[in-house]
């Protein structure tokens, strides 16, 4: 027994409450090293004779991935307290694992030995709006999705797909273009609507900010924007904005302020400024994001910015209704800042979605005083390189199996999944063209638990490389729009929507398979096993399982009793019993 390997922490993703009344625990183990574990566990005061009471439970194994095995339990303490420890065996040996380290038996003269949950309340669960669990995303950049009132164009705008996008080019897209099309977005199945920045901006991106308060005139006024918020709840589709709190726009006023005044500027505070001299060329000499001397990183530890930026966060959903914040580079922010944040839109609207863009292991933001989701680019990544060969299938699932047991389950139910997005390559692009590899991913990604989300054009075949070229204009001619995909996105959202075991309520576990792709996502009425050949040849498969009905599968794989024939980069979908 590798005793080494053996962790837990009595926090965070591997022990916490996943509702009021409800602790999950987990425990990793040397992968392949551990043959079972038994939770003990008790109430901390519950003794008899001078010694503690505790019961046990065996835990289950929830997955592995290329070093460690995991395993878990679900327990509803009665007094929403509990001392737990954990019991290994390997098939040769037996030892408790406590907090105080390893003992030949089960400690019951001090319950000091035991891992601690102190209590569960109901103020520290992680609490996500129910909604976003049902949510599929879909990703506008308002310049490129439709040009519906050619009045507002800015000086310089170019015919709608006159030429591919080049860094400062402006095609005219505005709201109008958006309500113009909600018929598409809505015949599509997605129900919500993720827009990058709207603000007022000199860049055709507008992640360079200079009135937090007002609409960017090239997409149209706040009555407008307030039609299309309700046009869009009307339909049941919700409505997320970008907020770019980080950093603001060269333009940005109180910016401009200390360009001209220096020390003496009111404003000089708000940034972080390194010299009394404001220097922006060869580089600048203030934080910026990255080094671009037009994106100035603001001081969100001032009072003055801080309280800004938070009517700002309030203004927007009081007044429009808004839904859900998306919060750029919000890994670079001070978390006292989003705390106090999510405080502040939680008032106006506590079912508001807090969405946050980081892009590597964001357990320190997700513990419930902090965003609701992280956008989940640790599964984008394992899914663009297996669908695209790039990695191998144990390699993807020991991915996979880690990204699930990053964040609690509550966190997992609402993570925002993205294939693709303004920053990356287009994901037929990524595939070079390969049609059935993003099928594929799409499969996967609108049968996995989290809030899924599709980036506009994806649907129809669209392409492009890293930005710009992943910024084109959206594709409005039929002729040239890919509407058999179109069709196939749409079936597979319709799954995610009406089979109870497709979405967020069925719970994905791999199936050991050498070559072709194969998980099942169980919920209580319902199990669906998938199968998923990414090879360039016929592969066939034979399972054990009764199939009640095959739910669907492409047009030359074949299901006769317990005998699969996967056509190359063929699937089925079953359910079975």
């Amino acid at each position: 027994m590798l005793k080494e390997a053996v962790y837990h922490r009595a926090k965070n993703n591997f022990a916490y409450a996943y509702d009021k009344e409800t602790i999950h625990l987990r425990l990793r183990t040397k992968k392949e090293d551990i043959q079972k574990v038994t939770l003990i566990h008790g109430d901390p005061y519950v003794w008899e004779d001078g010694k503690w009471i505790y019961e046990e439970k065996e835990m289950e194994k929830s997955g592995s991935d290329d070093l460690f095995d995991y395993w878990f339990a679900s327990l509803k303490p009665p007094y929403r307290r509990l001392r737990y420890s954990f019991l290994l065996e390997d098939g040769e040996e037996m030892t408790n694992y406590t907090e105080k380290g390893f003992f030949d038996h089960v400690p019951v003269d001090d319950i000091a030995y035991h891992f601690c949950f102190p209590f569960l309340n109901e103020a520290d669960v992680f609490t996500a709006p129910e909604w976003a669990k049902e949510t599929i995303w879909y990703q506008i950049f308002p310049e490129r999705f439709g040009n519906g009132d050619p009045s507002l164009d800015p000086e310089g705008t170019i015919a709608w797909e006159s030429e591919d996008p080049k860094p400062d080019s402006f095609f005219g897209g505005d709201f109008q273009g958006v309500i113009d099309h909600l018929d598409h977005i809505e015949s599509l199945g997605v129900n919500g609507l993720y827009f990058t920045p709207i603000f007022k901006a000199y860049s055709n991106h507008k992640y360079d900010t200079i009135d937090y308060m007002e609409i960017d005139p090239q997409f149209g006024d706040k009555e407008t924007f307030r039609i299309l918020v309700k046009e869009c709840h009307k339909r049941g589709i919700r409505v997320m904005l970008d907020a770019v709190f980080n950093h603001s726009g060269y333009y940005f006023a109180p910016f401009q302020d200390v360009l001209e005044n220096g020390v003496q500027s009111k404003y000089y505070q708000w940034f972080h400024m390194w010299e009394q001299e404001v220097k922006t060329k060869p580089q600048p000499n203030y934080d910026t994001f990255a080094f671009v001397p037009e994106m100035p990183k603001l001081n969100t530890e001032h009072p003055e910015v801080k309280q800004h930026l938070l009517d700002v966060a309030k203004y927007w959903v009081e007044e429009f209704d808004i839904d859900g914040w998306r919060l750029d580079v919000a890994n670079e922010v001070d978390h006292a800042f989003w705390r106090d944040f999510r405080r502040t839109v939680k008032s106006v609207k506590p079912e508001t979605y807090i969405l946050g863009e980081i892009w590597h292991d964001s357990m320190p933001w997700l513990q419930g005083d902090q965003f609701d989701a992280v956008m989940n680019y640790p599964f984008t990544n394992a899914v663009l390189k297996y669908f695209n060969d790039e990695m191998s299938l144990s390699q993807f699932k020991n991915q996979i199996t880690h990204v699930q047991h990053m964040y609690p389950e509550n966190v997992n139910e609402v993570s925002f999944n993205l294939l693709d997005s303004h920053d990356t390559k287009r994901i037929l692009t990524y595939a070079d063209g390969n049609k059935d590899a993003v099928k594929m991913m799409y499969l996967f990604q609108l049968s996995y638990e989290g809030a899924p989300c599709i980036y506009y054009g994806d649907e129809i075949g669209m392409t492009g490389g890293d930005d710009p070229g992943c910024r084109k204009c959206m594709e409005w001619n039929e002729e040239n729009q890919d509407l058999e995909l179109f069709q196939y996105v749409k079936k597979l959202i319709h799954y995610r929507k009406t089979e109870p075991a497709f979405g967020n309520r069925g719970k994905l576990s791999f199936r050991d398979t050498n070559d072709i792709l194969v998980y099942e996502k169980k919920a209580d009425d319902q199990t669906l096993l998938f199968a998923v050949n990414t090879l360039s040849e016929e592969k066939t498969l034979t399972i054990d399982d009764n199939v009640d009905r095959v739910l669907d599968q492409d047009e030359s794989s074949n299901v006769s009793g317990h005998n699969l024939t996967l056509a190359p980069n063929g699937y089925v979908i079953l359910e079975i019993n």
